[in-house]
């Protein structure tokens, strides 16, 4: 049997039937990476001009990202897209990275949004939210914001794959895959290189050696 579809406005409508029209989604793209910075997205959709096709940005091509993505930039009421780079990450954790990301995102957006749907976080922010698990998958808000900040984020670190060639970061984003190890491994960390996720890298990696 084929898998019910998702009702990709539930969270949404629910919101415009309370009498909320700026309704903001939030999702970031790049906690897992070794290199590179963590990017957040909050935007404020038109629920009346649904695009298709908006869906969790990890299940979509690179090709659909992009064209999904200058359809949504054009079409959004408000977006915002910030960053938290290399040292910011290796200062105040990951997990902190990110909320810290994702408020200065709600905060800055304008119109102020009546309610925030987030993916699986709770922010410390003065307007009503909702954390919801697997957000990109549910919410079509959270969906498009996850398409902006993958495809940001992806431009991004096929900048910086121009100035630190060696590591593949066009290809892998600053994921751990194979090439980009070994090349940690002959070159060292760049500047941009995580220097806690590195040495955790290297210390999960020692401990399952052993």
């Amino acid at each position: 049997m084929d898998k019910p579809q998702i009702d990709k406005l539930e969270f949404e409508r629910k919101y415009l039937e309370q009498g909320k029209n700026y309704i903001a989604g939030v999702d970031e793209v790049g906690r897992g990476p070794l290199c590179g910075p963590l990017v957040c997205c909050a935007i404020i959709m038109p629920l009346d001009d649904i695009i298709e096709g908006v869906d969790d940005s990890k299940k979509l091509s690179a090709k659909k990202r992009e064209y999904l993505y200058d359809l949504i930039l054009k079409k959004a009421i408000a977006y915002k897209i910030c960053s938290a780079d290399h040292s910011v990450i290796d200062e105040i954790n990951i997990l902190e990275a990110t909320k810290r990301c994702m408020k200065e995102c709600v905060e800055n957006l304008s119109p102020t949004p009546d309610v925030v749907l987030i993916d699986a976080l709770k922010l410390d922010i003065s307007v009503p939210q909702e954390s919801i698990i697997k957000g990109d998958l549910h919410s079509y808000s959270i969906g498009a914001a996850s398409i902006v900040a993958k495809v940001y984020r992806d431009r991004l670190m096929e900048d910086y794959d121009k100035l630190y060639p060696q590591y593949d970061l066009a290809s892998n984003k600053g994921y751990g895959t194979k090439k980009h190890i070994q090349a940690i491994k002959e070159y060292g960390p760049c500047p941009i290189h995580r220097k806690t996720f590195i040495k955790n890298f290297w210390e999960d990696r020692a401990k399952t050696e052993q």
